[in-house]
């Protein structure tokens, strides 16, 4: 028996004295974030807000398997927000789709959600169409043809969980955005946003894309929870960095009874991860800002300056940035810049005498170079 096959589905259930701990970390974590972007100068929030939504974009679609192109997505969200574009590589029209449809999510997040806005979401994932391979109803909610979310072998598939039917969709739909706009006023913001996304992907509205709209309407909630449109931090990304246990929980609830303290125990905890997260980049934010200050002057070629952002975008491994955690060397540079090893290796040396980079231990073909932060540590 699936949850939504319960007697008194959808009136989820659960133990507040045992969430309460994880709310009041989740809160404490939550002011301290505030806190910090509220004494951000104008120029340090703009890159924030840009960092956080580079991560949604990129991480809410690598959940579904789905690895999109950074330099797309830092160029989508530069021009959603208006931010200058030189040098940066041409977006395309999925990036675009998608960060206009995460921007929209949390902006004016009291404006009710409605069937066509989820049904447009949905849309923006699939700006070509449905695709001859897999087709999708695109922009329009799935058919009654049974729906299970399977894994493995076409001839040996795994059912994880089974979406109720097509047929009563439809008012399955109108309950939830009846609850969802105007929810019961006892009830925890934060718990309200845990509940919205299990609720919407219970109901796996559409053929495709239902994590996906689910964790930006999670992303509405909350927005309201805070009172905040602007996001400093990724839920997906934490989500991300847990997916397996991500699926098992989704799994596991669907499987059980209509008390959902367990989800959202979890839930609680990602949300936790994430907001450290968003923490540790607003640090990398200024540090990366002040290390562009002290070297407003200094004579760089394009690619040098592609380096150094992947370089200083590391902290975190984020942005694509894996693999240069420990520092970049000359056939790595090579790589990543598109020249040759002894263009790399000039390059290196150039930007080790102009203090932007410091050597690392180590010596011959195995030197590697990290960034220079000088007075910012």
């Amino acid at each position: 028996m699936y949850i939504w096959e319960q007697g008194d589905w959808p009136k989820f259930t659960w133990k507040f004295e045992e969430l309460r701990s994880r709310l009041e970390g989740v809160r404490l974590q939550q002011g301290r974030l505030l806190g910090q972007s509220d004494d951000l100068p104008r120029e340090l929030d703009q890159q924030a807000r840009m960092d956080a939504l580079i991560q949604n974009a990129i991480r809410t679609s690598e959940i579904e398997g789905e690895n999109l192109n950074v330099e797309s997505v830092r160029s989508s969200v530069a021009r959603h927000l208006g931010l200058p574009r030189a040098g940066l590589k041409d977006s395309t029209v999925q990036t675009d789709a998608l960060v206009g449809m995460l921007l929209e999510a949390t902006q004016n997040p009291e404006t009710p959600l409605t069937r066509a806005q989820l049904c447009q979401w949905q849309a923006a994932l699939f700006p070509d169409g449905p695709g001859l391979v897999n087709p999708v109803r695109v922009g329009e909610l799935r058919g009654e043809a049974r729906m299970q979310v399977v894994s493995g072998r076409v001839g040996r598939p795994t059912v994880h969980f089974e979406a109720p039917p097509g047929a009563r969709l439809g008012k399955e739909l109108d309950e939830y955005l009846s609850w969802f706009n105007q929810p019961p006023k006892k009830l925890d913001g934060l718990l309200r946003a845990g509940i919205a996304h299990l609720w919407l992907v219970t109901l796996h509205p559409f053929d495709d894309g239902n994590g996906r709209v689910a964790r930006a309407v999670t992303d509405r909630a909350l927005a309201q929870a805070e009172q905040q449109s602007i996001r400093f931090y990724s839920l997906s990304a934490a989500i991300m960095e847990r997916r397996r246990e991500y699926y098992e929980q989704l799994e596991q609830t669907q499987k059980g009874g209509l008390d959902i303290t367990p989800w959202l125990s979890w839930f609680l905890s990602v949300l936790g991860d994430a907001l450290k997260q968003g923490q540790v980049r607003f640090n990398l934010v200024m540090q990366k800002t002040r290390f562009w200050q002290r070297h407003s002057q200094t004579p760089l070629t394009e690619r040098q300056i592609k380096v150094l952002n992947r370089l200083l975008d590391t902290g975190a491994a984020q942005e694509g940035a894996e693999g240069f955690e420990h520092g970049i060397n000359a056939e790595k540079y090579k790589s990543l810049a598109k020249v040759s090893k002894a263009t790399a290796t000039r390059d290196l040396t150039d930007l080790l005498d102009k203090g932007c980079l410091i050597k690392l231990p180590g010596g011959g073909r195995s030197t590697r170079y990290a960034i220079d932060y000088g007075e910012n540590l």
